[in-house]
């Protein structure tokens, strides 16, 4: 099983940002919901939670039928409920919007319904009868969890493999503590395990302790869920001082353990992604004064999400928008971030260096990804260092499949658990395909 979770992280000072619904405003706000018959609200959701039945069932008293309605499309709905940009998937859908009222607030909804159910531990799902197939997954993430519990439902043996000592990938070591502790998730966790019959292995790398032919010769089918890897670096002067940070990794050490931030008056995040957002609200709330993100396009443009941006104001962030970080200063540690002002095409305008103070840096720039693992397999294609899926998860190569950002780059969680969950199906299919051809009952 997974090790043990510090009581005493740095992420503990981080109350929740959205605090949950009482019995009474949930039932309140469930019967605002319209149920309506072609719900734009399921579209959006991409494990197509089936949103107006599990809302109606919450305004009829029926929280536990809601909860399965929630979990049968999303093992790990109660963190997505939590960590899921709703404001962009299905409460941007609502009708509601178009009405120019307010949506309904499906997110606290759902929260409302799991919380109840997975916090009296109360199973809704069973493991099917064993079939006798086993089946590898690489990475014990979101991706891979959804997929264990699934081949689990239908009977099969998966075994998780996994190189940190906790479970969870991101949404144990990533996900900003004000929207999920990690605590939070280990118990969710521990509530997907309890069907049983799902082996873990934690503390063992794929391709170091086991090799990728090892799992081929042992198991039936073998699903590669492994993630992103690690924080990308900018190649310019300096890099090699002390204070330079992957934003990933300081976020990992925030949730699991301890961050010293008692020297930090000047934090400058480097990027303009959610990532970045994210370790600028982190840095702020953990009592850095001054937290600049320097970001090389425009307020308008960046990746991140508006209203995430828009949180971080309040919480006294700047930014330095359309600024190119040249070169760190300093002599054995950074002191500060010489930039460049850049033109709306991203290209540096010349004589507008200047230099932002910084004795901390973090770099939310991207991550590697890890498909490469998988190039050697015949079969298998990478775009960009991604695994190339079909629809059905398979990856060009006999009982192999992927999902979850080592696929598609690194989308939500919600996504993660979508690709888990339905390359656990087709691999179900094939696994029943092959008894049958053999002459089995399966």
């Amino acid at each position: 099983m997974q090790g043990p979770i510090d009581p005493d992280r740095s992420e503990s000072v981080f109350l929740d940002k959205k605090p949950a619904l009482g019995a009474a405003q949930a039932k309140a706000e469930a019967n605002r919901c319209l149920y309506c018959y072609d719900a734009p609200c399921i579209t959006a959701c991409p494990t197509s939670i089936d949103i107006p039945t599990f809302i109606r069932k919450i305004a009829t008293d029926n929280v536990r039928g809601s909860a399965r309605t929630i979990l049968e499309a999303n093992i790990l709905g109660q963190s997505c409920a939590r960590v899921c940009p709703v404001e962009v998937l299905c409460v941007g859908a609502c009708v509601y919007n178009d009405k120019h009222e307010p949506p309904i607030q499906i997110g606290k909804l759902q929260r409302y319904a799991t919380d109840a159910i997975i916090d009296a531990g109360e199973r809704l799902f069973e493991a099917g009868a064993p079939t006798g197939k086993k089946v590898a997954i690489i990475g014990g993430g979101p991706a891979g969890l959804a997929c264990a519990h699934e081949l689990r439902r239908f009977g099969h043996a998966p075994t998780i493999f996994q190189k940190r000592t906790v479970l969870g990938g991101l949404n144990t070591t990533g996900i900003a503590p004000y929207k999920l502790r990690a605590d939070a998730s280990v118990k969710e966790i521990d509530y997907v395990l309890a069907i049983g019959g799902i082996e873990i292995k934690t503390g063992v790398e794929v391709g170091t302790d086991v090799t990728l032919e090892d799992l081929e010769k042992k198991y039936d089918a073998v699903f590669f869920g492994a993630g992103l890897g690690a924080d990308s670096r900018l190649s310019i002067p300096n890099s090699n001082l002390a204070g330079i940070f992957g934003a990933v990794e300081f976020i990992e050490k925030m949730k699991l353990g301890h961050v010293d931030l008692a020297h930090v008056k000047n934090g400058v995040v480097i990027g303009g992604g959610n990532t970045a957002i994210d370790v600028v609200r982190e840095l702020r709330g953990l009592g850095v004064p001054r937290v600049t993100m320097l970001y090389r396009g425009s307020e308008e443009n960046m990746s991140a999400y508006q209203h995430e941006w828009e949180g971080a104001k309040l919480e006294g962030a700047y930014a330095e928008w359309r600024a190119l970080p040249i070169a760190y200063e300093g002599t054995d540690k950074v002191e500060g971030i010489r930039a460049v002002r850049v033109d709306e095409h991203k290209k540096p305008i010349p004589g507008t260096d200047y230099t932002i103070p910084a004795d901390a840096v973090f770099l939310a720039t991207g991550q590697s990804k890890l498909g490469q693992m998988l190039a050697k397999l015949d079969g298998v294609k990478l775009d960009n260092g991604k695994v190339v899926t079909a629809k059905d998860g398979t990856i060009g190569r006999p009982r192999w499949f992927a999902g979850g950002d080592a696929s598609n780059g690194g989308k939500e969680v919600v996504n993660a658990v979508a690709e888990g969950r339905d390359a656990a199906r087709s691999i179900h299919a094939l696994l029943r395909s092959n008894t049958e051809m053999a002459g089995g009952s399966k």
